[in-house]
């Protein structure tokens, strides 16, 4: 449903957030995708910029040469691979709690590791976090709270909402716009 399989590598995340927070820039993900037939992998690096405006090719370049000579010495994967720095883009990955508040009323797609009522995978408009961190959504006219910690996958659903709202940068939650 969300694309190729990743394997999220939150201990490298947790090691590169602070050089790239010095530089300006917060980590969206990074993971790196499962190895194809030839055995080729990617590692996966998706990054904001701090400011909350849009991360240019330019951004890209400087946090790719970063890492890679962080990556060179530390050798954070074994193996080979390609290493791929992008913004998270307009339908991008739900990665972290705060991503579900900044991005309330606007339709995304979740995958959850174990099912909800009888069902593993919801689509509908994000309605934020509950108290006890929950995500909320509404899928089928029907609210529904799904705890963090069960969800596998989760991304936004590129709409005409959603491309106006990032014309401008970053989106804002549907409580902040009012």
């Amino acid at each position: 449903m969300l694309g190729r399989p990743v394997e999220r590598l939150l201990t490298l995340e947790e090691r590169i957030a602070p050089t790239l927070e010095s530089m300006g820039f917060e980590i969206v993900r990074i993971a790196l995708t499962k190895a194809s037939g030839d055995g080729h992998r990617t590692l996966q690096v998706m990054a904001d910029r701090l400011d909350g405006t849009l991360i240019s090719i330019e951004d890209c370049e400087v946090i790719s040469q970063t890492l890679s000579a962080i990556f060179d010495v530390e050798d954070p994967v074994n193996g080979a691979y390609d290493l791929e720095v992008s913004s998270a883009g307009i339908d991008r990955p739900l990665t972290r709690p705060k991503d579900f508040t900044t991005y309330a009323g606007f339709e995304a797609k979740v995958e959850t590791k174990l099912a909800i009522n009888g069902r593993k995978r919801f689509k509908g408009p994000v309605n934020g976090l509950a108290e006890n961190g929950d995500v909320m959504m509404m899928v089928d006219g029907s609210n529904v709270s799904v705890p963090f910690e069960n969800i596998s996958q989760a991304k936004l659903v590129l709409t005409n909402a959603l491309i106006a709202a990032t014309a401008k940068g970053r989106p804002m939650s549907a409580e902040k716009k009012r």
